[in-house]
């Protein structure tokens, strides 16, 4: 299984207003009279300031000046909670909301809202519950239903509040219907609320992702550069920091190397991820998608830095559960968690650490539970393994649990069982495919599967059951003529000829296909004579057969396709064409001269010997042989027999004394040695001593 590629999912915002509060007088608290009522106003007045200009810091201190004063201010404390979570102070905010809980102040939509950011995503639309509908309430439960992939009910939301005019509804329809698949109806939605797709960046954007899923590259290409104009221009005219515009129109930039992706420009996608990474952009969850994306292109190649990427991305907490960082479990969704996991699994499967993959996959199938990519990648780890009648086992049960799903087990366990040899168990899980069972390539791979089974029968009803279907099938596209030949070709094969000779006479008479009627004249040719002959004639006869001898045909070795063009030709015939072709002459090249070379004067001839080594040249003269020098033979150290004889006479030779010192050492290796050979040739002393005396 290649590894997976998804895209960055649509926008999808959810704002939480502020209503600018005036100042407003407060009761003085009873038994208390150090603060006066004047100053509670103008911490109320500070306070709405403060919100003015989205100072939430400040204005959480002002808030808490005014409970201070005033303990459980229903107004103070909704200000504080609301100024936190501009702050992105989610923790402090719900710590705040778990703390008031005895006041007699509904919180829940502000709890739930914390809950949702927390991706507390249960808690919070239980939270929700308690709550009258509303639109703030319906926005909020619309956006954790998209979070939780319950595209369904969260597109109910938006349809319910669809002529209630609330600002940018458009730009999270269209995100709605593109998560829940339905890309088409986008256009139509659009043209409905009398939208124009360029009229944000985000609903450029979204609007884009929706001619992704459509197939149309170049068009979704064209109208993600255009979000990204639209965008640089409009928050330019908010004076945001070139910085904050990037990081901003990050998800774009991914979107648009997704787009090259899709299109085949694998280089421009690589080099766009690959930038995206080194910017190290503060858009987490468009570095997440970049840098899974980048390790879906590289496949199996480089397997561990691949796996570093990934591991950035991944926690494994205390009890062994797997989850993504903080930042992108609650931006992510469903779909592209279930990606980064997915590809690291792969990627664990290709660097061999089985154990590691099946701990992970293990998780995967509990963590996505209406996926079936952790099933297919649970049996890739037992096949893995060599154990692949478990991996049909795993896919034979979920294929009974989740009928919906089961097409894709059974393709996956037919697969797994043929590889391994079992095709019983291949053609049983094809044939439970109902909506697939009797196509061409299904077909042929069940008979295949049966001819190597040797159940002939069994592949022949297979066949039969097929040319039936498609006989009483209603479809433009019908498959019948292709079943009935290749029925009949199997029928022939197996000798089985007057079946085959009935599907091919059928076939004639249908259709007036010439390979039809050249195999009725073949399978006739077995079983009726007359028959074959009869068919023979409506074939037409081949182009430049007419006049030939075949008396002469039969003597020759046969006939093969011609070079000129025609479509036979006489093989003898042919052999004289092609030796006439090889007498032709050669064009003769003009010899290349060295550099500076006059073949006019070109004096005196090279020698002829120059390339010839010494030795075997005529002019080569050995060296002349000392006769005098003698031959020494023998082992290292030994010395030549007239010198030996020489310095010997019946005995060896004895020194003593200080005269015969410097005698003794320079003779005293030669000594050894003519003792050593003396000892060695024993039997030849004699000899030498009769020459001395001569």
């Amino acid at each position: 299984m290649p590894a997976s590629n998804y895209r960055i999912p649509p926008f999808f915002f959810l704002s939480i207003k502020f209503e600018s509060m005036a100042p407003k007088a407060k009761e003085k608290p009873k038994g208390s009279s150090s603060q006066p009522t004047i100053a509670i106003e103008d911490l109320f007045t500070s306070l709405n300031k403060f919100i003015g200009r989205s100072e939430y810091e400040q204005a959480t201190k002002v808030a808490e000046q005014v409970l201070s004063s005033a303990p459980g201010d229903e107004d103070a404390l909704r200000c504080k909670i609301v100024a936190l979570i501009k702050a992105d102070n989610i923790d402090e905010a719900f710590a705040v909301i778990q703390s008031s809980q005895r006041l007699p102040i509904d919180l829940n939509f502000l709890k739930a809202y914390c809950l949702y950011r927390l991706n507390k995503l249960n808690e919070a639309l239980e939270s929700l519950q308690s709550q009258e509908r509303s639109t703030a309430t319906m926005l909020l439960e619309s956006q954790i239903l998209y979070r939780l992939g319950r595209m369904d009910a969260c597109l109910d939301i938006y349809q319910k509040l669809q002529n209630l005019g609330i600002d940018s509804l458009e730009i999270n329809f269209v995100a709605g219907l593109v998560g829940a698949g339905r890309s088409s109806e986008v256009k139509r939605v659009l043209e409905s609320l009398k939208v124009k797709p360029t009229s944000s960046f985000e609903l450029a954007y979204n609007t884009a992702c929706s001619l992704i899923e459509t197939n149309k590259f170049v068009d979704a290409e064209q109208l993600l550069l255009s979000a990204r104009r639209v965008g640089q221009e409009s928050l330019m005219e908010d004076n945001w920091a070139d910085d904050d515009i990037e990081n901003e129109l990050a998800p774009i930039a991914v979107q648009l190397a997704y787009v090259q992706q899709l299109l085949g420009n694998t280089q421009e996608a690589v080099q766009a991820y690959l930038n995206m990474i080194k910017q190290n952009l503060a858009d987490e969850s468009s570095l997440a998608i970049a840098t899974n994306n980048l390790i879906s292109l590289r496949g199996p190649k480089e397997v561990s830095d691949s796996l570093k990427k990934l591991d950035r991305l991944i926690d494994k907490g205390d009890g062994g559960q797997f989850r993504l960082a903080r930042s992108l479990e609650s931006k992510l969704s469903v779909k592209q968690k279930e990606a980064v996991y997915v590809n690291r699994a792969l990627l664990l499967i290709h660097a061999n650490k089985i154990d590691q993959a099946r701990e992970l996959v293990t998780a995967l199938v509990g963590m996505f539970p209406d996926s079936v990519t952790p099933v297919l990648l649970q049996a890739a780890v037992l096949v893995r393994e060599n154990k692949a009648g478990r991996a049909e086992e795993v896919l034979g049960q979920f294929a009974g649990k989740s009928p919906d799903k089961s097409k894709v087990f059974l393709l996956a366990r037919a697969q797994v069982a043929a590889a391994a040899g079992h095709f019983q168990v291949a053609a049983e899980s094809l044939s439970k495919i109902s909506d697939i069972q009797h196509m061409p390539a299904t077909v042929a791979t069940i008979v295949t599967l049966k001819e190597r089974l040797g159940d002939i029968d069994g592949a022949e009803v297979v066949l039969d059951n097929a040319i039936k279907w498609w006989s009483n099938a209603m479809t433009e596209d019908n498959k019948l003529t292709v079943i009935m030949q290749e029925a009949a070709a199997f029928k022939l094969k197996h000798g089985r000829q007057k079946e085959a000779l009935e599907l091919f006479e059928e076939l004639v008479k249908k259709n007036s296909n010439v390979d039809a009627l050249v195999g009725l004249v073949t399978t006739a040719a077995h079983v009726n004579v007359e028959k074959a002959e009869a068919y023979e004639k409506k074939l037409k006869s081949l182009p430049g057969l007419k006049g030939i001898n075949v008396d002469e045909l039969e003597t020759t070795s046969g006939a093969k396709p011609a070079e000129n063009g025609s479509r036979l030709v006489n093989i003898e015939g042919h052999d004289e064409i092609k030796n006439k072709d090889k007498t032709k002459k050669k064009r003769k090249r003009k010899p290349r001269y060295p550099k500076g070379f006059d073949p006019a004067n070109p004096g005196p001839p090279p020698d002829p010997e120059r390339w010839l080594p010494k030795r075997e040249r005529s002019t080569f003269r050995p060296r002349r042989k000392d006769k005098r020098a003698a031959h020494v033979r023998g082992s290292q150290g030994a010395v030549s027999r007239d010198k030996q004889e020489a310095g010997t006479s019946d005995g060896p030779i004895r020194s003593s004394g200080a005269d015969n010192a410097d005698t003794k050492a320079t003779n005293s290796k030669p000594s050894q040695a003519n003792n050593s050979k003396a000892a060695s040739q024993h039997t030849g002393g004699s000899k030498s001593k009769k020459k001395s005396r001569k």
